[in-house]
């Protein structure tokens, strides 16, 4: 009767996630510097007209900021909860496999060494440093006695954070073309981006989203101990090593196109336990939606309380975002499964 209630819950969340999705990409379409009637937007899909200033501003600017926030607040939805299964600590973030470290430490790299400047040339050298700096924490962590455990992971994690981010800083105060460039790129954001970023890296995000969406069952096992899991039968280091990767792919792709945005995948699932309990498979499910409507959320209203110019949706998903996980654990008083 309970897990009847339960799913039914469940269903419902999805379904009202799903909605409020929906209802944020109308209004990132319609809203901003200039609102632009639903009437309009179907008017600039169906036939547009590049004479008509509403036209092009919908179809050049917003839908590919609008794509860019769904695609990334999703994949970032995702790899949160992984890694919060993955570590069974429902404050684990993305971050902790120096994702968004190694990623700035190589877009410093095309900016100092490759004179790149622009946004979206940025795409590759993200995605690659992202993958890099986790590939480093998870072969370094995986190894000598306990390797893989948790708790080493998160360490190692710390620590090759805590030396790129001695490396960006470096080059930072001694470069004046890196910071100025780098600092639009570090809030992230989902402007200075076109369609052809989100395309870059949709292959390995889809991949990475497959394997998230497969591994709901096997984050459910190792939530009960990873001795349990393993005693039902369970491989416990290949779901953990497959988490890993699509956790890289999905922050990594993410990353990429939007820069580093925080405290999403940490908040997305956290607050989602609340409403569906612990089931990975449902938190998976719902978090995608959830995710990429909280992401255009925080951009529609940067467009307004920076206004006229915008803040950058980063800088709103981490000031919203810090007081509301400060409430959530203060409300639950529970750090760790």
């Amino acid at each position: 009767m309970i897990q009847r209630a339960r799913t039914r819950r469940a269903r419902v969340v999805f379904l009202a996630a799903v909605l409020v999705l929906l209802v944020m990409i109308v209004a990132s379409l319609a809203l901003g510097a200039r609102a632009i009637a639903p009437g309009v937007i179907v008017d600039a899909f169906l036939r547009p007209d590049p004479a008509l200033a509403d036209h092009v501003v919908v179809l050049s600017q917003r839908v590919p900021r609008t794509i860019i926030g769904v695609v990334a607040g999703a994949a970032l939805a995702l790899a949160g909860t992984l890694m919060q299964g993955l570590t069974r600590n429902p404050l684990a973030d993305p971050g902790l496999l120096g994702i968004n470290a190694g990623a700035s430490v190589a877009v410093l790299v095309a900016i100092t060494v490759l004179g790149i400047t622009n946004p979206g040339g940025f795409v590759w050298f993200a995605f690659g440093g992202a993958a890099v700096a986790a590939a480093a924490v998870a072969v370094i962590g995986s190894r000598g006695p306990d390797g893989g455990n948790p708790a080493k992971l998160a360490l190692t994690g710390a620590a090759v954070t805590a030396g790129l981010t001695a490396v960006t800083m470096l080059v930072l105060t001694t470069s004046t073309l890196a910071f100025d460039t780098f600092r639009y790129w570090s809030v992230g954001g989902l402007t200075s981006r076109g369609l052809d970023a989100v395309v870059a890296v949709l292959l390995p995000l889809l991949v990475g989203a497959v394997i998230a969406f497969s591994s709901g069952r096997g984050l459910d096992l190792i939530a009960l101990g990873e001795s349990t899991a393993a005693g039902l039968g369970h491989n416990v280091a290949r779901t953990r090593s497959l988490g890993i990767v699509a956790t890289v792919l999905l922050c990594g792709g993410a990353t990429a196109i939007a820069g580093p945005i925080v405290f999403l995948g940490l908040l997305v699932p956290h607050a989602l336990r609340a409403l569906v309990g612990d089931d990975y498979r449902r938190l998976l499910l719902i978090g995608a939606p959830v995710g990429a409507a909280v992401l255009l959320l925080a951009d529609v209203i940067g467009r307004f309380i920076g206004s006229p110019g915008e803040i950058q949706a980063g800088v709103v998903v981490a000031f919203v975002g810090a007081p509301v996980l400060i409430a959530l654990v203060l409300r639950k008083k529970q750090v760790a499964l």
